[in-house]
């Protein structure tokens, strides 16, 4: 078993991590909504173009890396 899972849907990123007043909040959160849909382990950022690694990806690697990925499901 992992590390436990933060207590908030896999959807929604650590606010530390994108804010609500990000330019771009909903786009992300929708690009990142298909990637999950998708199985796809990352999307491409509207804003900056670099890719970004999904909650789901990051959660079947079982514990956190500690590079603070926007979507990590452990940090809490």
């Amino acid at each position: 078993m992992g590390e436990p899972i933060a207590d908030r849907p896999l959807t929604q990123p650590h606010g530390d991590r994108l804010s609500p007043g990000h330019p771009a909040y909903q786009q992300t959160l929708d690009e990142h909504a298909a990637a999950l849909r998708r199985g796809s382990m990352s999307y491409v950022d509207p804003l900056t173009g670099l890719s970004v690694l999904t909650a789901g990806y990051l959660m079947a690697r079982g514990s956190c890396c500690h590079s603070g990925c926007r979507h990590c499901p452990y940090l809490a």
